[in-house]
């Protein structure tokens, strides 16, 4: 059947004259079905966070794999600028 909590387990009700329960918080009459859903839900939520997660490590690890390309390249054009730019002194005389 559907799991069962201790009485009281996880019941936190609004501090007096505080804001209301949060969405996620659970009120004193949360029945065991409830909770199984709510937990399922939860599961849910950060099985697909995991998933999200795993897609940007992804895209970071592509990320910095052209960073690093683009970085080389640049390295290389100032090289080629660079010696260019010491043969025009050298042909003019400067």
């Amino acid at each position: 059947g559907p799991a069962r909590l201790p009485a009281g387990a996880g019941e936190e009700g609004p501090v007096e004259g505080g804001p209301p329960d949060h969405s996620y918080s659970l009120s004193s009459g949360t029945t065991s079905e409830e909770l199984l859903r709510k937990l399922n839900e939860q599961r849910d939520i950060i099985a697909l966070l995991e998933v999200k997660m795993k897609e940007m490590k992804g895209s970071i690890r592509r990320l910095r794999l052209a960073e690093a390309q683009l970085r080389e390249e640049i390295r290389e054009k100032d090289r080629l600028l660079h010696a260019a730019s010491a043969g025009t002194r050298k042909r003019h005389g400067l």
